[in-house]
């Protein structure tokens, strides 16, 4: 895997997210690392363990995300400086899903 295109994006600038809060959604194509039977197509969900603000906000639906690319600057407070580096990563879950075109077809709830 080297990307990941994202299907939706629930979280907003300046908005605080609580623990199991959905984050955003990504599609991952795994045909690149072994031969499949099936689509190598798998999409996971991304939900955030700690409550956090979220200061800023690097991706929207439809972008491809590098693995390892910083998607977004949270913190726990929502006027914390963002200055320097992140003194931890974010703690988050990232849940296999199914697919539902429906769920992407419109703007997320």
């Amino acid at each position: 895997m080297r990307s990941a295109v994202v299907q939706a994006v629930y979280a907003s600038e300046g908005a605080p997210l609580g623990p199991g809060g959905k984050f955003l959604d990504v599609c991952v194509d795994l045909s690149s690392v072994a031969q499949h039977d099936c689509p190598a197509i798998s999409y996971f969900r991304i939900a955030v363990r700690d409550r956090v603000y979220v200061r800023r906000l690097s991706v929207s639906r439809g972008d491809e995300v590098a693995a390892g690319a910083t998607i977004a600057e949270l913190s726990t407070e929502p006027d914390e400086p963002l200055e320097g580096g992140p003194s931890r990563p974010a703690r988050v879950t990232i849940a296999g899903i199914l697919y539902q075109p429906e769920w992407w077809n419109e703007a997320p709830a």
